[in-house]
């Protein structure tokens, strides 16, 4: 009789069979989730319960669960996943009144080609993408040269991207200024006055208060160090609203785990946004290219200063290498955001 030896996947072909990245079988790991075995080399192994573990968790995280929340889950504490369940169902409501409007939309175009009227390329890009929110159009500034630049198709959340001189800072300006009710958050949202009035505005709305301190006890469970920066972003975030918001430089004095947990947080709750975010960064762990999803875009302003744009997600795609070229880690970021103090 021979010993039927259970198999046995190195981290690569784990991560492949649940969907996710090795980062992130990592990141269950460190926060205890899972505990997959070694090889005498180190090399880890994961056997048919660490994989059902892993799933169980990708699963939890799938539904919104901070990774302190999927603790608990597992734990047998089901107050977390309660939670995550409602506003799951709320996402598939959404989703749903969504399809509904396609239907109707598309039967109106029936009856109109029936008589003769051939739909608007809006009307057509109602019904393929189901666009959330109104585009805009303008001519960009210098250092272009007036080129038209066309905003559509915007999505949940919106990376602008750009080495240095490329004028990144000032397309987002200018789609702040061309979105209805959008608002530019600035550099100077870390000064000192403006961070008072941020703060003096959380303690004026008890419900904004609550949405930033339910964010913040999530983006803590993902390992987020609390700061007045991060407090100052996510008062921005969860205010009432649905013009566009746009950030200069989001990662500004966060440190990498707390970026790492923002991104995490974001990717989570897209669905649920009121309002897009534009997201100018250059931070790897902000946009972690492998991590974009179909909520997500990325807008490039090459070096060149040819007009901006849209980069698909993926290698040996047009403008891909120029992104990731432009991204850097946070100790670099925060390296050359702060300059040493003179001597």
């Amino acid at each position: 009789m021979t010993n039927t030896v259970p198999f046995q996947l190195i981290a690569s072909e784990a991560a492949r069979r649940l969907g996710v990245s090795i980062k992130t079988l990592r990141l269950y790991e460190q926060h205890g989730l899972v505990a997959p075995g070694r090889t005498a080399a180190g090399y880890r192994l994961y056997g048919p319960a660490d994989m059902a573990r892993a799933g169980e968790v990708a699963a939890l995280r799938a539904l919104g669960l901070s990774l302190a929340q999927v603790a608990e889950v597992l734990a047998g504490a089901g107050a977390s996943l309660d939670a995550a369940l409602r506003a799951h169902e709320a996402v598939l409501d959404r989703e749903i009144l969504e399809r509904v409007r396609k239907l109707d939309k598309l039967r109106d175009m029936l009856s109109g080609l029936a008589r003769g009227t051939i739909p608007t390329d809006s009307d057509l890009a109602a019904v393929l993408h189901g666009r959330r929110w109104p585009g805009a159009a303008f001519a960009l500034p210098w250092p272009w040269a007036g080129e038209w630049f066309a905003l559509d198709d915007i999505r949940p959340l919106n990376y602008l991207i750009g080495s240095l001189g490329s004028g990144k800072t000032r397309l987002a300006q200018c789609i702040a200024d061309h979105l209805p009710q959008a608002r530019f958050l600035g550099l100077d949202r870390l000064d000192a006055a403006n961070m008072a009035a941020s703060m003096a505005r959380l303690q004026a709305d008890p419900a904004l208060r609550a949405r930033v301190e339910q964010a913040a006890a999530w983006l803590a469970g993902e390992g987020a160090e609390a700061s007045d920066a991060l407090t100052v972003l996510l008062a921005a975030m969860e205010a009432d609203g649905t013009g566009a918001l746009v950030v200069d430089m989001v990662e500004q004095d966060l440190a990498q785990a707390t970026q790492e947990a923002l991104a995490a947080y974001l990717r989570q709750r897209a669905a649920l946004l009121s309002r897009p975010l534009f997201l100018m960064t250059r931070s790897s762990s902000i946009l972690e290219l492998a991590a974009v999803g179909p909520d997500e875009a990325i807008i490039l302003c090459p070096a060149n200063h040819s007009p901006p744009t849209r980069v698909a997600p993926y290698p040996r795609a047009p403008g891909y290498e120029a992104v990731a070229t432009c991204l850097a880690t946070p100790e670099v970021r925060a390296r050359v955001a702060r300059r040493p103090a003179a001597a």
